[in-house]
Parts: structure tokens; sequence; C-alpha cells
């Protein structure tokens, strides 16, 4: 609840930032950037020896799974914080994530995490037709219970 109103502190700073020569770069929530970068550097330890292609299952419940899923639900609280603000502080702030490359990072994780057939468990059908769920097509609920 509190990401898509953090922006509008960032706002206000906004207009201190002159027309400089070097590109500018503003972070996003220092605590959320640190949380993703100790979670980038696990991830890279546990994905370390998986190319890009091939996937790994992650079993539920591991220490890997929760890791995993940290990590992911903190990118989802970065995006949200994204969207809630202004286009000014998105250049800004995707700025900052060039820099880090932690946009890059995202991306090379989610490929080597992603299933090559993202069918939803119980399926019957090894080939998929019109008719089979995937994680693409149905609505994926997260709600902690």
């Amino acid at each position: 609840r509190l990401m898509p109103e953090l922006p509008k502190f960032d706002d206000e700073d906004l207009k201190s930032y002159g027309d400089e020569e070097e590109e500018l770069a503003l972070s996003p929530p220092a605590a959320l950037m640190s949380i993703l970068a100790t979670q980038e550097l696990l991830l890279e330890n546990i994905l370390e020896c998986i190319p890009v292609g091939k996937f790994e299952v992650i079993q539920p419940l591991s220490d890997e799974f929760c890791l995993v899923l940290g990590y992911l639900l903190s990118w989802k609280l970065t995006l949200t914080f994204f969207k809630a603000a202004s286009s000014q502080l998105r250049v800004l702030y995707s700025q900052y994530l060039r820099r880090t490359k932690s946009l890059n990072k995202l991306l090379y994780h989610l490929f080597r995490l992603m299933p090559e057939n993202p069918v939803f468990p119980g399926q019957t059908s090894e080939v998929p037709n019109k008719d089979t769920k995937t994680f693409f097509t149905e609505e994926l609920r997260l709600d902690v219970k």
C-alpha cells in the first residue's frame, strides 16, 4: 500500500535537479534496492551453473524457493513504485537501474527460471492445445494464507 505513495517525496526534490551534461539517476527507495542487491547476489550463486535457455525447477518450500519468491516479490514492489511515479522520475529511476544493471539481472534470472512449457500442474496433455491452461492464460493468485 505504501509503494504508490513514495514517489511523491521524490517529486518534491525533482526541482533541484538541473540540466547537467552527465546523465542523472535517482535510486528507488534505498531499503528496497539494498534488498534487491543482496537477493541478486544470492540468486546468482544459485543459478550460476544454469545457462540462459535452460531452466531450473525450484522445489516448493525449499530455501531456494523462498529466496526466488522474495526476489520476485521485491521486483513487484519496485514495479508498483515505478507505476506510481511521474514520467520524469521514471527516467531518473530507469537510469539508476541501467547503471546498476538490475533490470538486466532480472531478465537473466527470469529466463533461467521460466519453464519451457508453463502449463498448470495437473494438466493431462503433454502437447499444448488451445484449451490448455498455462501460467500466461490464467490469473495467478498470490494471496498468502
